[in-house]
């Protein structure tokens, strides 16, 4: 059930969490499908629904970094000046747990989750309110063709941002990036000077940051990646194509040059390619610059078998 959030469907979604049930609710980056992060039938309901593997960990929103600093056994220098620049908003730090290991956190900026978050007291472990490895959602719409057993979910319009936080993990003595994601590298590395890269990940193998799985954010049509969209290779069925320039492509979606408006608009266009019921998509390698580097790392999930 899709409901506005104005008083009464932010009152109805905070009774659902506080009885353990879950919601979807956006935030700035993507819709969240939430549950109370403390209540561990409720959190194994978003496992189910989604049917998300065990390993993959959860990030727990909060209302602000009072509380996300009740969840941490230590909070370093670096998470004070990244939070205090960066919070709320599309940041996710990771820090060594109050109880063990690491807890992912973020403070989301969006009006509704803020609202939501408030009214129930909660904190809440919430992913994407999709089902594992497809395309993430950035409208109530896109929420309930994916999981449509859920309960209810917060309408409030499409995400501006249209891609998943950045991941960082400070609990070493250089912040080590996770997850590209909505804030660039560049504005962080202005308060933490260097920050290291990635190490690949084994699925199946425990980790402390969602998004890293091989396959992931993936259309149900197969999606190649390609340096030219006119060269389309032999296919069955429907093919859509996805770029960036504004060459003479018939029937393409064609998102902005500008990394920021092309992520804002990528999981629509593949779910609009989707709708149209192709069977595969042809996409414009991005540019091999950092500023593309969530944009990349999202389509080259998405590619993989």
């Amino acid at each position: 059930m899709i409901v506005a959030p104005d008083a009464d469907g932010i009152r109805r979604a905070a009774e659902l969490l506080r009885a353990g049930s879950v919601v979807a609710f956006p935030t700035e980056t993507v819709y969240g499908l939430g549950a109370d992060a403390f209540n561990p039938d409720a959190v194994a309901e978003i496992y189910r629904l989604k049917n998300r593997p065990s390993w993959n960990p959860l990030i727990v929103h909060v209302a602000d970094v009072t509380a996300a600093r009740a969840l941490a056994k230590t909070w370093p220098d670096v998470a004070n000046e990244l939070a205090a620049q960066f919070w709320p908003g599309p940041l996710t730090l990771v820090l060594r747990s109050a109880t063990q290991g690491t807890i992912a956190v973020r403070v989301p900026a969006h009006e509704v989750a803020r609202k939501l978050l408030d009214a129930s007291g909660l904190a809440l472990a919430a992913p994407s309110a999709n089902r594992s490895e497809s395309i993430s959602p950035t409208t109530a719409q896109h929420v309930l063709r994916s999981l449509p057993e859920v309960p209810l979910v917060l309408d409030g319009g499409p995400a501006s941002w249209g891609i998943e936080s950045t991941v960082l993990d400070v609990t070493g003595e250089i912040p080590r990036l996770l997850r590209p994601g909505a804030l660039a590298l560049r504005d962080i590395r202005e308060v933490t000077g260097s920050v290291a890269l990635p190490d690949e990940v084994v699925d199946g193998a425990d980790r402390s940051s969602p998004g890293m799985s091989k396959r992931h954010y993936a259309p149900r049509a197969r999606l190649i990646l390609t340096d030219d969209v006119r060269d389309v290779p032999e296919a069955e069925g429907p093919v859509g194509i996805l770029t960036y320039e504004t060459e003479d492509v018939r029937n393409a979606e064609i998102l902005g040059v500008d990394p920021r408006e092309y992520a804002a608009d990528l999981y629509a266009a593949l779910h609009r390619l989707d709708d149209r019921g192709v069977a595969t998509i042809i996409v414009k390698n991005p540019p091999e610059t950092e500023d593309w580097m969530a944009v990349r790392d999202r389509l080259s999930r998405a590619a993989a078998s």
